[in-house]
Parts: C-alpha cells; sequence; structure tokens
C-alpha cells in the first residue's frame, strides 16, 4: 500500500477518530501484522501533540496456541498487569485506538466454553475500562486493516496478495480515505447523520415494528427518555471523537423489559473468532426465550447466558440498505464493517448517552429508565431489502421510518 495513503488514512484515525489533545496520552491496541501502520499512527500523533503513545501488541496465532494448549486454570483469571495497563491509562484520560482485524474463523475449532469462559473473565476485569468508554469518560476509535487471514476470508477466490488489495481498496473507500479530504468528508458525512437524529429525535418514538419477509415480525419500545445518536460522540468533557470508523449508524436504546416477538438474522456474526450464522432470537417482556442458529449454536447460547444482562438488548440501530456499505456488496465477516451495512441489534449492555443525561446517571439510575446492564454489548445484522419499520410516537402517532430496506423519511 503507498506509504502517502496510510499516512493519509492514520492521520484521520488521530484528528477525527481519537481526535488526539495536546499531552494526551494514546493508547493503541494492534495486531503486530499492523505493526508498520501502527508505528505511523504512532508518529502522527506524536507530531499532533500526544504525550505519549503507548501500544499494546495482539497476535492471534498464539491466542489460538494458548486456547489449543494451555491448561484450564489459566483461563480463569485474567493477567493483573494488562489490568493495570487498560485501567490505569483510562484513569489518567487516554485516548484508545483499536485496530481490529481478526481472523474470522481463528477459532471455529476450539472448545466454545474455553472462550467463553476467558471471555467473561477479561470482561469483569476491565469492568472499569469498558465502563469509561462506554459512558464516554475516554476518546476511543475502532477502526482497521486487511490481514491476510482476514483478506483471504472475505476473498476467497483471490489470491493472498490480490485479497489484502481489494480488502484494503473497500476499506478505504468505507472510511473516505478515497476522497482528496477525508477530514472534511467526514465532516459533511457527520452532518447528513446529524439530520437523521434531528428527525427521530423530535419524533419521541415510543414504538419501532420491524417486518421483514426473513421472518423478523419485533416490537421495540423505547424508554421515554431515549435519545437518538450516532456519527461524532463527545467526551464528558466535550472533546468530539468518532468511536467507530466506517461509521453509518444512527442508533438508541430499547427499554429493557419492551421487545416482544422474533428478530431474524441478516448477516453472520463474527463473534470471539467463531462464526454464528443463519440465527433468530425470540424475546418476550425483553429477554430472550428461545433461539436458533444454522452455525454456532453452542457460541450463541454461551453469548446470551453471560450474564443476566445478556438475555436482553442494549442496542438499536438504523442503517439503510442503500448505504456506502452495502453497496460495496461485500461481506466482510467483521462486525465494525458488516454493522454499517445493515441495520443491527445489540445483545448486552446498553449506551448511557442515549439517555437524557444518563452520562451522569448511576448504575441504579439507569436501570430506573429502562436501560439494560451487562459485562457483553454484541451487535449483530438484521437488515434486508425489504425491511419495514413503522414507528409509534408517544402521542400515539405512527410514521413509517424504513420502507424497502431504506429510510422512508
Amino acid at each position: 500500500m503507498d506509504s502517502k495513503v496510510l499516512e493519509k488514512y492514520a492521520r484521520l484515525l488521530v484528528k477525527t477518530g481519537v481526535n488526539i489533545q495536546k499531552n494526551q496520552i494514546l493508547v493503541i491496541q494492534s495486531p503486530i501484522e499492523a505493526a508498520a501502520f501502527a508505528r505511523i499512527v504512532s508518529e502522527i500523533a506524536f507530531k499532533e501533540g500526544a504525550k505519549d503513545v503507548q501500544i499494546l501488541w495482539k497476535d492471534e496465532l498464539s491466542t489460538k496456541i494458548k486456547y489449543s494448549y494451555g491448561p484450564d486454570e489459566i483461563f480463569e483469571e485474567y493477567p493483573s498487569w494488562q489490568k493495570e495497563f487498560y485501567i490505569s491509562y483510562a484513569r489518567k484520560g487516554a485516548a484508545f485506538l483499536n485496530i481490529y482485524a481478526t481472523d474470522p474463523e481463528l477459532l471455529k475449532d476450539i472448545n466454545p466454553e474455553r472462550v467463553a469462559k476467558y471471555q467473561k473473565v477479561t470482561n469483569i476485569a476491565l469492568k472499569e475500562y469498558r465502563d469509561r468508554t462506554m459512558t464516554n469518560q475516554n476518546a476511543w476509535c475502532i477502526a482497521s486493516i486487511p490481514t491476510v487471514a482476514w483478506a483471504k476470508k472475505v476473498f476467497p477466490d483471490l489470491s493472498e496478495d490480490d485479497a489484502v488489495k481489494s480488502l484494503w481498496k473497500a476499506i478505504l473507500k468505507s472510511v473516505r480515505v478515497d476522497q482528496e479530504d477525508p477530514v472534511a468528508a467526514w465532516e459533511e458525512h457527520k452532518k447528513s447523520l446529524e439530520k437523521r437524529i434531528d428527525f427521530l429525535n423530535s419524533k419521541k418514538f415510543r414504538y419501532l415494528h420491524y417486518k421483514n419477509e426473513l421472518g423478523t415480525d419485533l416490537v421495540i419500545e423505547l424508554p421515554k427518555n431515549h435519545l437518538w445518536t450516532g456519527g461524532a460522540d463527545f467526551t464528558q468533557d466535550g472533546t468530539a471523537f468518532i468511536a467507530n470508523m466506517p461509521t453509518e449508524e444512527v442508533f438508541t436504546l430499547p427499554k429493557k423489559d419492551g421487545v416482544n416477538g422474533k428478530v431474524v438474522s441478516s448477516m453472520p456474526l463474527n463473534y470471539n473468532g467463531s462464526l454464528i450464522d443463519e440465527f433468530s432470537l425470540t424475546f418476550k417482556d425483553g429477554k430472550i426465550i428461545d433461539f436458533t442458529a444454522k452455525e454456532g449454536y453452542d457460541n450463541l447460547k454461551h453469548l446470551i447466558n453471560t450474564d443476566e444482562g445478556s438475555a436482553y438488548l442494549g442496542e438499536v440501530a438504523l442503517v439503510p440498505y442503500d448505504s456506502p456499505i452495502s453497496n460495496l456488496k461485500t461481506l466482510f465477516y467483521n462486525t465494525l464493517f458488516d454493522e454499517n451495512a445493515s441495520c443491527h441489534l445489540a445483545i448486552g449492555k446498553a449506551y448511557s448517552p442515549c439517555i437524557k443525561g444518563g452520562e451522569k446517571m448511576t448504575d441504579e439510575e439507569l436501570k430506573k429508565e429502562g436501560a439494560n446492564d451487562s459485562l457483553v454489548h454484541e451487535d449483530f445484522m438484521i437488515g434486508t431489502k425489504d425491511l419495514e419499520i413503522m414507528g409509534t410516537s408517544f402521542d400515539g402517532e405512527e410514521i413509517a421510518i424504513f420502507k424497502d430496506g431504506n429510510f422512508a423519511f
């Protein structure tokens, strides 16, 4: 990949993604395959005034070896030094950039119980860190670059080199780096999302009714004080950042006990290195009471059974079928991209900024507002070209939100 293009992308992540501030620390989580790119990000961050840049390297193949041959007891405790790493830097006000580029099927032959156990241990250990990012106390951004394993899954008929080149092209287009001034392009994009958000917030919807030919027939109740958001987020001190690059969604939270009916997935879900595909969830009073999956049933079961809140929803997100990423006609097997090509929901924890004043609320106050809490937050895709969503306001007005897979307004 051309070095100037890489610098262009890295600068976008630093200036618009995490929006690094002078004398702020940047923490980068990166796969070792992305080392060259991570170093470019580090250099730009320092030049933009970062006080320090810390990089936590990840090695998927070493992770697989550990799951394959390690004794059971090592999956029962999260390393104390890693916990201290995340939490100490979060408390110092660091910004966090996660370069997310996993092999979608890395752990497909690993016992899912072992993976689920360690994932729960990890989520418990890093709860403070996760709470800080989900309440926007720290700026954070998730972005991707190609790895060979991921690229070959997306483009299996191409050579490794051509697959990586094709994935690079798709990624750069989706994050607008193919444009002359990506930062300016993102400013325009944020404005277009704000128009959707303003409309949705003005209507004060109480119910959303989803239907399509896959079999989705779901009614979602929204809390009275819910807020739609999307595009730029803001830290509690007012610094703008983009949590996901790319992002095409506008989203809010459901009322925890207000979801009823059935929803059917429209894309595979890459969860903990394994795929969950062709699955459905049935809800009653907010709780998942039944589920099916053609592939990855045990992984879905472990996800739903993580804790009390993982049997409920925490996010409702709207993305038109006719969107830039969807129009690439590429299944990425990566939630960061696939969720921005499709309407989606999330199992687990709700984002507190989706409640009016929620960032300042206690867990108990959020619960009273109808927000779900959990150790997990896992998006899954449900959008289709025939999806219809009808909204009903608190005043009883019915308004079409989606028709034929796209916004009706």
